[in-house]
């Protein structure tokens, strides 16, 4: 490993360590080096509040003039909430930037990059370039689609099944899993189940760690059958949106909204249109959805070609029967050369359990 990925993947580090706190913003970190000696470091906190390169520039002081920093997403060259991140680093006196990629947002992608190199400063684009664009997959499939980044999660046992044929699931996966899944929770800012899910468990959907951020719960209801004593519509621990089909009973539509709901209705005829569900989550500024369906949930967004993200844990238990459900069911495919492929692969374990993370190909 050379100096400059040495210190980007402490930059790299330090970003991911917001992991859930900055949406709807990408996670970026940067670290000032001077005299082979780490001055500055910073990570950007929260929307709204000073970017990375700031906390870095301010950490550093006096020690920045003539430094290189280490930067893992393109300074900004915009004025929003905060003033163009490349601006400060010339007014700082920066002699180098090492970026680890573009902005993603083509809009204004290599503006920051046109703006150090007009100051005179030296540039190089691509250090690390693959960990920092997995690290924000989120923003970037949010800036570029304007509809959020859908991941599947599913607790399976060693033969598929997510429940028993009586439906009990409770556990299929232990604790450490399970804690897991709270993380995901939180690192999303949305979740998503079918209201078969809620009629049958009466569900939190809620973030159980420490500080932890609880996602806007979104529950897909063709007629409008959810409880009105469910817990996501009663708790009020988080906001619920429920989405239906023209096929919805107005007088539950009415007393869903009385108690303070939000209802939209898609343009599906007798189904929830998954499509519009993400175009609206994406109109509301949800850049990632974690999808905790059922089978039947799973496979509408698999069948359309909607995941970009897969993550199953999987227990080393037996269960069997036929009628036992599966994490993806729907239609299926003919024949194995249809079959969805999962790459990237990584495996993790977690207690007794292993957690599988891939990204779907879709033929």
């Amino acid at each position: 490993m050379d100096n400059h990925e040495f210190y980007m993947k402490l930059a790299l580090q330090n970003a991911s360590s917001m992991q859930g706190q900055t949406y709807p913003n990408p996670l970026v970190g940067a670290v000032i080096v001077n005299d082979n000696r780490i001055v500055g470091i910073g990570a950007h906190m929260k929307a709204g509040e000073p970017h990375a390169e700031i906390h870095a520039i301010n950490m550093a002081g006096d020690n920045v003039k003539g430094g290189t920093i280490y930067v893992t997403l393109e300074p900004c060259s915009h004025h929003g909430k905060t003033g163009p991140c490349a601006e400060a680093i010339v007014k700082a006196g920066i002699s180098k930037v090492i970026v680890a990629t573009l902005d993603p947002n083509p809009i204004v992608s290599g503006r920051g990059i046109k703006i150090l190199r007009d100051a005179g400063i030296e540039v190089t684009v691509g250090v690390c370039e693959d960990e920092s664009k997995k690290m924000n997959e989120v923003f970037t499939k949010f800036i570029i689609h304007r509809i959020p980044f859908v991941t599947v999660k599913s607790a399976t046992t060693l033969d598929g099944k997510i429940s028993a044929y009586t439906s009990d699931s409770k556990w299929i996966t232990s604790e450490s899993a399970r804690n897991d899944v709270h993380k995901l929770r939180n690192e999303n800012s949305a979740i998503l189940v079918g209201v078969n899910t809620v009629i049958k468990d009466n569900p939190e959907l809620t973030t159980r760690i420490p500080n932890g951020r609880n996602p806007v719960r979104i529950i897909l209801d063709s007629t409008l059958r959810i409880p009105l004593d469910s817990k996501v519509i009663t708790d009020k621990k988080a906001k619920t949106w429920v989405f239906t089909s023209e096929n919805h009973s107005l007088e539950i539509k009415q007393k869903l909204e009385s108690l303070g709901i939000s209802v939209f209705v898609t343009s599906g005829e007798k189904r929830v249109n998954i499509k519009d569900t993400l175009r609206i989550l994406g109109e509301n500024f949800l850049s990632s959805v974690l999808v905790e369906g059922g089978g039947e949930v799973n496979a509408a967004f698999f069948e359309n070609g909607l995941v970009d993200k897969t993550i199953v844990y999987i227990a080393p238990k037996l269960i069997g029967g036929k009628t036992a459900p599966t994490f993806f069911e729907g239609v299926g495919i003919e024949k194995m050369s249809e079959a969805i492929e999962l790459i990237d692969i990584e495996i993790v374990k977690l207690g007794k359990d292993y957690r599988i993370t891939g990204y779907p190909i879709y033929n």
